[in-house]
């Protein structure tokens, strides 16, 4: 069940709502008897909400100009013009990583690169929230 929530948190943290997965995944990380199995499914919902992104970028330019903070999106275009692709791997930073995600879509970048670049992106978010957890130190 905590591998369903830590999905759907995951998912929603990628959409418009202001909902904070990476708090939901650190709640069940100590209770989980598979904290790899927790991370992959908050890792996967994240990188589907960032699909709904890119698809609200792909076919729907008029409202996300509408409903996304107009900076933000400038700043993420701006980034994607210069980095393309590789940008994607910025997708879990808190302020411009939706963003990105809607002008990977505005932009029709490939899909299956899109894909790959944010389940990364965000995956490594998530394995060093449990590196942490664990008390590694990277440094």
């Amino acid at each position: 069940m905590s591998c369903l929530i830590v999905f759907g948190a995951g998912f929603l943290a990628a959409t418009f709502l202001p909902i904070y997965s990476e708090a939901v995944y650190l709640f069940y990380l100590p209770k989980s008897d598979h904290p790899l199995l927790l991370t992959l499914c908050a890792a996967v919902g994240n990188t589907l909400g960032s699909v709904v992104n890119y698809y609200i970028g792909r076919l729907g330019e008029h409202y996300l100009r509408k409903k996304v903070d107009l900076e933000k999106l400038e700043r993420a275009e701006r980034i994607f013009a210069k980095w393309g692709g590789w940008s994607l791997l910025l997708s879990w930073a808190p302020v411009i990583g939706d963003p990105l995600t809607f002008v990977a879509g505005l932009m029709r970048y490939d899909l299956k690169r899109f894909l790959i670049l944010v389940f990364i992106a965000k995956f490594g978010r998530y394995y060093l929230l449990y590196l942490g957890y664990l008390g590694i130190k990277l440094l």
